[in-house]
């Protein structure tokens, strides 16, 4: 079975400089979901038809081929400019604006088709108003009527036809060639193959899924919000069932390419985002913001931001923590309130309980950082790094004015500002004595 996926419309509704199979449902591209699905019901061989914006699309989604549609002219059309790919398979047709559709659905529909000439998708709605209506008589499939079309009795009609469907190729191709445009658009209309194929041989099903759900098309950024929102309940309870703990999941965003292990616990409104992976018996507390980072086992995040960065086990941050990229925080290391790391290495056992700057820094092995530490490491020209070995200690309100290295089993004294290297066992202090001006106040 090949796939022929259309995505060639401009989408003038999203009101939107990207295309709109772009934008993005939980983190992925609209069109993404589709190809997913697809080759998830094994398609290995999967086209899609691009117009509008086409080398934008071509850029950002990859494993397909692509075929230009250069002029709009309907979904008969689209699929007319696929043809060179209709070989001896069937042929899956579908839109590329229906992320919520599901492999399992596309398996069934393989599975119903055998030996059909077509084989139509159709769902149920409450309101079909807007939809084409499946036409029976006994049972057995008649025809399409658009909603602009149908009489008083066929607008009652609440089966619907979705735009996916199985062809037989031999009937695809002869239904394409004796395709017209006599109509009032003057397009190649898809639907109208269905009743040339049905006048050759009649041998045209219907397979009615039971989630009308995943047939939903995005059209507008209402429809985008609403279709989001599906699939976010989605993904929450596959978490749910593989074993996490959402305290209440319609406060918690998260996107569809997060992995997270078993018996973690996630607060109320949470975001994690952009391939994070978020290990066993963790505990992420209300309001964290996770993006694009790995976080290891038994890791408690409280009210705290983390970048493309990584967590190892047993480590505590926050709460009001700001990890930023490229920071790799050890085990059993604490990262407290207000702390800010960015672009550091921290060693485990380190201590950074509260109010602390921590920048272009490799920090070894169960060092203690005093509250309003500032590794200082920009010059107003370049950054520079500062280096602190194991076991040293850092008195509150210090200044590590980089390039500078601390030995191990060093002590910085409080309210110091470091621009030597410190040897290792040392006591460093850099500030001035105190002096205290007697009767200062009288005499001002």
């Amino acid at each position: 079975m090949i796939a022929i996926i259309l995505a060639a419309g401009q989408g003038k509704r999203m009101k939107s400089d990207l295309p709109k199979v772009l934008h993005k449902v939980c983190g992925k591209p609209i069109l993404n979901y589709i190809i997913d699905a697809c080759k998830n019901a094994g398609i290995e061989k999967i086209i899609v038809v691009v117009g509008h914006k086409a080398d934008v699309i071509k850029e950002n989604i990859s494993g397909v081929e692509f075929i230009v549609q250069n002029e709009q002219l309907g979904t008969g059309h689209a699929v007319m400019c696929a043809k060179d790919f209709i070989d001896d398979e069937n042929v899956l047709i579908l839109n590329g604006d229906i992320p919520l559709i599901t492999s399992d659905t596309l398996k069934k529909l393989s599975h119903m088709h055998k030996q059909n000439s077509v084989t139509l998708v159709s769902t149920v709605v409450e309101n079909p108003s807007g939809y084409g209506r499946i036409v029976r008589r006994d049972e057995k499939f008649l025809r399409i009527v658009e909603d602009k079309d149908a009489d008083k009795n066929e607008l009652l009609i609440n089966e619907i036809n979705t735009g996916v469907y199985l062809f037989n190729p031999k009937m695809l191709k002869t239904a394409l060639q004796l395709l017209s445009n006599n109509n009032v658009q003057n397009e190649y209309y898809l639907t109208d193959t269905i009743e040339i194929i049905k006048s050759m041989d009649d041998n045209a099903g219907i397979f009615c899924a039971d989630n009308y759900h995943e047939f939903l098309g995005v059209n507008d950024r209402v429809q985008l919000a609403q279709v989001s929102s599906l699939m976010q309940k989605r993904i929450n309870e596959k978490h749910m069932r593989n074993g996490v703990t959402i305290i209440n999941p319609k406060s918690v965003y998260i996107d569809d390419s997060v992995e997270i292990g078993q018996d973690t616990i996630i607060y109320p409104n949470v975001f994690l985002e952009s391939n994070t992976k978020i290990g066993r018996r963790c505990i992420i507390g209300a309001g964290s913001n996770i993006v694009s980072s790995e976080i290891f086992d038994e890791v408690n995040v409280q009210s705290s931001v983390i970048l493309n960065s990584i967590v190892k086990s047993k480590t505590k941050i926050g709460p009001f923590a700001y990890i930023r990229p490229n920071c790799i925080i050890d085990e059993n290391v604490k990262v407290g309130d207000f702390v800010e790391v960015k672009n550091s290495n921290i060693g485990s056992g380190t201590k950074i309980s509260h109010l602390t700057y921590v920048g272009d820094s490799d920090v070894g092995q169960n060092i203690n950082f005093g509250c309003g530490t500032v590794t200082v490491n920009y010059d107003g020209n370049k950054k520079f790094r500062t280096k602190i070995d194991d076991n040293s200690f850092i008195g509150c309100n210090t200044n590590l004015i980089a390039p500078v290295s601390v030995g191990k089993n060093s002590y910085i004294a409080a309210g110091s500002t470091i621009t030597e290297d410190v040897p290792e066992k040392s006591l460093a202090i850099a500030r001035q004595r105190q002096i205290n001006k007697l009767d200062w106040k009288k005499k001002n």
